[in-house]
């Protein structure tokens, strides 16, 4: 099948200089409404890659997101969400971007475009068979993402990809691959709109799905989350008193003592049986 860069090709949308504030609000609008439906069609892939996680992180294995500009800064946003989400250790979701933690803010020029780079930052994590990574790339062209899935394949590690281009290098790579494909862009080649919000929107799928498979939501609360701010111990409170059945005072002084929605909820249930 032949590769052609969807990400690429000319805006349906042409003089967006000329368009009124409003045109422009609407036609974008008009594209992301696409977006959803493109995620729809790839489930089942997303499924497969999942199942591959959630059976690596049930033996403490770990799973990693490697990007570049755009795609390495929304793996790492993912990342960085789930232990105060799901209370799980920093490390057990990673992400890493080329360029290192300057590229979150700064454009690290030509990092992308390292063929070795990739694999040295995952060594740094002393990457093994029981992890799983994951690349991000919008175009499925980029070097350091397919040389770093390529190292790891060698490894045995397992592969999966995000990527907005049917048929790309980095899908061929990569063992369980998504291929999102969102078509051309509102602004062209800025894979930042449609093709980011794909890749974000499979992101908390990914990572959401796998953790719920894990036990970290009980219902559809986050009992595993940190307390680490005002609206978030309000949560947990209120999350006690419908569940127990207390008052807010009570709930307070439970949450205060076990510090932790789960914990607060076994302990108290135990004390009073």
């Amino acid at each position: 099948m032949s590769f052609t860069k969807t990400t690429e090709l000319p805006s349906k949308y042409n003089h967006l200089e000329k368009m009124s504030v409003i045109d422009i609000l609407a036609n974008i609008n008009q594209e992301d409404k696409t977006i959803s439906y493109s995620v729809e069609k790839v489930i089942p892939k997303i499924e497969k890659l999942v199942i591959q996680i959630v059976e690596k992180l049930k033996n403490n294995g770990r799973l990693f997101y490697v990007g570049a500009g755009t795609s390495g800064r929304l793996g790492i946003l993912d990342a960085s969400e789930c232990p105060p989400t799901f209370g799980v250790s920093p490390n057990v979701v990673i992400g890493i971007i080329a360029g290192g933690d300057t590229a979150i803010r700064t454009a690290v020029e030509f990092a992308e475009d390292s063929t070795t780079q990739c694999w040295k930052d995952l060594k740094k994590f002393k990457i093994s068979k029981n992890d799983v990574v994951i690349g991000i790339a919008a175009s499925g062209t980029t070097p350091y993402v397919i040389n770093g899935l390529k190292k790891c394949n060698e490894q045995n590690i397992i592969t999966g990809c995000i990527t907005c281009n049917q048929s790309s290098p980095l899908a061929k790579e990569a063992k369980y691959p998504i291929e999102v494909v969102v078509g051309p862009e509102f602004v062209t080649g800025s894979s930042r709109m449609k093709a980011g919000t794909a890749q974000k929107l499979i992101l908390n799928m990914i990572s959401t799905s796998a953790m719920i498979q894990l036990g970290k939501i009980k219902d559809n609360k986050m009992v595993d989350m940190q307390l680490s701010n005002h609206k978030l111990i309000k949560r947990g409170t209120k999350m006690l008193m419908e569940e127990l059945s207390i008052s807010k005072e009570k709930a307070i002084e439970i949450l205060n003592k076990y510090e932790n929605v789960r914990n607060a909820l076994k302990n108290y249930q135990n004390e009073k049986q």
